[in-house]
């Protein structure tokens, strides 16, 4: 028996270990399209990117662990699947068969589709070889333009103003982070940038990037010219599902997979960035671009495959790093109706958001709080009911409250 996981990141590196934990005895074979064993993707945009760390020092395993565990790592880059006769197509003209199937096919960065867009000097941030090739130019950069104030966006800012070089970062919205904060953080983030030398302008879009060969500004919808030697690009990501739907598995912004990682396809599993899944939390589908869910939903995948049953119940969870700043984030906000506000987000460097719906606590940010986080996470996991005014006064100790 045979098991062939497409991908390489979080969810792939987990699943293979998590096969020979659940018993598998047949063959592991994991395809990837970069040359480097799965690596930890998250500090690609901070101690990756300003050169604290080596693509060696990100791996999530070494190789000996994969050659110790029997487990193959291909090279290549899968361009079809035959879901009836099992069989894979290699861009290479190579083919290989499988038994059973995980898809951990991941994400890909949304491109810019302006004029200028493929001049040399413009990034995307979502691999190694993006966050090398970002590496090469900074000796020569003085001013980087980007494009995007998400997560992704703010990181590879600060790690760019670490290294000297003037940022002068656009957002499309009237507010960084619009799409997964409260007013309240975009505006903490907002202070602690600019002071660092950030420049932030809102409700600014790219009309075209100049140059002859090489980045030398870009031109925005308004008129306004920036200078520019580098341009990086972070304006999100969509879910990578051409291949699955070659094999006739449902899609809907995802990959649809149950709460055992099965698809529609019973020789068929999923898990990672490229999937959707019904949420018990939340009662909706959602898909999360987050490395505990790759790792949790590879678990179950995992489980599945050797015939056990396990279901995925994990609470989705994320971080950012900025400067000397750990922001960690409980849940999801979308829906609240009240925010409650813990410690002082205008004087110092630590508070908590929380957000509730009903008075029901869904999701929580914590800035430099990593016991606000935990106790977050435990309370929106286990449901467990506390008042909000209880959040905001800090004499109250939330540990005591959920035991």
């Amino acid at each position: 028996m045979r098991v062939v996981i497409i991908g390489a990141s979080h969810a792939a590196a987990q699943l293979s270990a998590s096969l020979r934990q659940e018993g598998w005895q047949g063959e592991i074979i994991m395809i990837g399209n970069e040359p480097h064993l799965p690596y930890h993707r998250p500090p690609l945009s901070k101690t990756f990117l300003s050169g604290d760390k080596t693509i060696q020092d990100l791996l999530i395993r070494p190789a000996s662990f994969y050659e110790k565990q029997q487990i193959q790592f291909i090279h290549g880059h899968v361009v079809g699947i035959d879901g009836e006769k099992k069989i894979l197509d290699l861009a290479n003209g190579s083919q290989i068969t499988y038994d059973k199937l995980a898809l951990c096919t991941g994400a890909s960065v949304r491109k810019l589709d302006i004029e200028g867009s493929e001049l040399k000097g413009v990034y995307y941030v979502r691999n190694a070889a993006d966050i090398s090739a970002i590496q090469q130019q900074i000796p020569h950069a003085k001013h980087a333009v980007m494009i995007g104030g998400g997560y992704i966006g703010l990181e590879t800012a600060a790690a760019l103003r670490k290294q000297g070089i003037q940022v002068s970062l656009l957002e499309n919205a009237p507010r960084i982070l619009q799409r997964v904060t409260a007013p309240e953080l975009s505006e903490f983030y907002k202070r602690i940038h600019q002071a660092q030398g950030v420049s932030i302008d809102h409700n600014m879009s790219i009309k075209r990037v100049v140059g002859s060969t090489q980045v030398e500004g870009v031109i925005c919808a308004n008129g306004q010219t920036m200078a520019a030697d580098l341009v990086i690009v972070g304006i999100g990501v969509q879910p990578n599902t051409e291949l699955a739907e070659t094999a006739g598995i449902d899609v809907d912004h995802g990959i649809l997979i149950d709460g055992y990682g099965q698809t529609n396809d019973p020789d068929i599993v999923a898990a990672g960035d490229c999937t959707t899944h019904f949420s018990p939390h939340y009662q909706r589908y959602i898909r999360l671009e987050s490395v505990p869910n790759a790792n949790e939903q590879a678990k179950v995948a995992a489980a599945t495959l050797c015939g056990k049953s396990k279901t995925y119940d994990a609470l989705p969870w994320f971080w950012s790093d900025q400067y000397d700043i750990k922001l960690q984030i409980a849940g999801l906000n979308q829906g609240y109706d009240q925010l409650v506000i813990r410690g002082d987000r205008h004087n110092s460097d630590s508070f908590a958001v929380f957000y509730f719906k009903e008075k029901k606590l869904i999701a929580a940010d914590c800035v430099n709080r990593p016991l606000e986080f935990m106790i977050s996470k435990k309370i929106i996991h286990e449901n467990i009911p506390i008042h909000p005014d209880d959040f905001a006064d800090e004499s109250v100790d939330l540990k005591q409250l959920t035991q």
